[in-house]
């Protein structure tokens, strides 16, 4: 008798506890709505930024993704990539002068307009920065940390670019 009353009030009390969430206006993230259904991007098929910003907007279902220039009249806006960079910049250096630390950069321009020419948003930048220790042992460990946090920030600055395009209301 006392498993079953302890079960009631477990299950009782995941309940409450949902109803109380629901309530509140949680709910998960869904894919954005976007303004257009057709976008030119002419980042190259060689940056990874660009390919996985592809990606991103073609999973969603939402977007068609032209890079061909010569269909660009089929698009409703275009997403203009005007500068990816990436640095490795020292940060700090040891006593017999020798690298501690480096900070990874990662910036990312770009602006969105209409094919006519009408600026939806503004040339907008995107910078990343992530610090990582170095030491001359772990070389090889360390450049695959390096690839890993450019990753990461890659992935980082694609969702930013994907919020930003779902920010724009009407064309």
């Amino acid at each position: 008798m006392q498993r079953r009353a302890f079960l009631v009030f477990t299950v009782s009390s995941a309940s409450l506890a949902l109803l109380s969430l629901n309530g509140c206006g949680f709910a998960l993230r869904k894919a954005p709505d976007f303004a257009f259904s057709t976008l030119y991007s002419p980042l190259p098929e060689t940056s990874p930024l660009g390919v996985e910003l592809r990606r991103s907007l073609q999973s969603t279902g939402k977007v068609r993704v032209i890079s061909d220039a010569s269909l660009i009249n089929q698009a409703q806006v275009v997403l203009d990539g005007l500068q990816e960079q990436r640095e490795k910049v020292v940060l700090s250096l040891t006593s017999a002068g020798q690298v501690r630390e480096y900070q990874l950069r990662l910036v990312f321009r770009f602006r969105l307009r209409t094919l006519a020419g009408k600026e939806l948003i503004p040339l907008s930048e995107i910078a990343l920065q992530r610090d990582i220790s170095f030491n001359e042992s772990a070389a090889l460990a360390k450049e695959a940390e390096e690839a890993l946090l450019y990753r990461d920030m890659q992935s980082d600055v694609v969702q930013q670019i994907i919020r930003r395009l779902a920010a724009v209301t009407q064309l």
